[in-house]
């Protein structure tokens, strides 16, 4: 049994034609999901899923764990806007956030 490794240069079947995982990226962050996104939202979740991909992780864990990241990011960031926690409390979620989701990055 062989295993083909999936890397950002990996080419696939898109809705316009082949295009590299990279391509792609580059596509969503330029201009398809600009009208419904944030672009610091968007370049954020792409940045964790490049360097998902570029570390051995499927594109579709490393979609997973991009989102992940971006959602508890905002939900800490919001309780933060609520008054439900406080800065240093905010500031300790970020640093836990990155070593949970960047740190299983690392470990690859």
């Amino acid at each position: 049994m062989s295993t083909t490794k999936i890397t950002l240069d990996t080419r696939f079947n898109g809705s316009s034609g082949p295009v590299t995982l990279r391509d792609a990226v580059r596509r969503m962050k330029a201009h398809e999901m600009a009208c419904t996104v944030e672009p610091e939202l968007l370049e954020g979740k792409a940045n964790v899923f490049c360097d998902c991909v570029e570390r051995g992780f499927t594109p579709l864990r490393g979609e997973i764990m991009a989102a992940y990241y971006v959602a508890e990011r905002d939900a800490a960031l919001d309780a933060f806007d609520r008054g439900l926690i406080t800065e240093g409390e905010l500031l300790q979620k970020r640093i836990d956030l990155d070593r949970q989701v960047l740190g299983h990055l690392s470990l690859s």
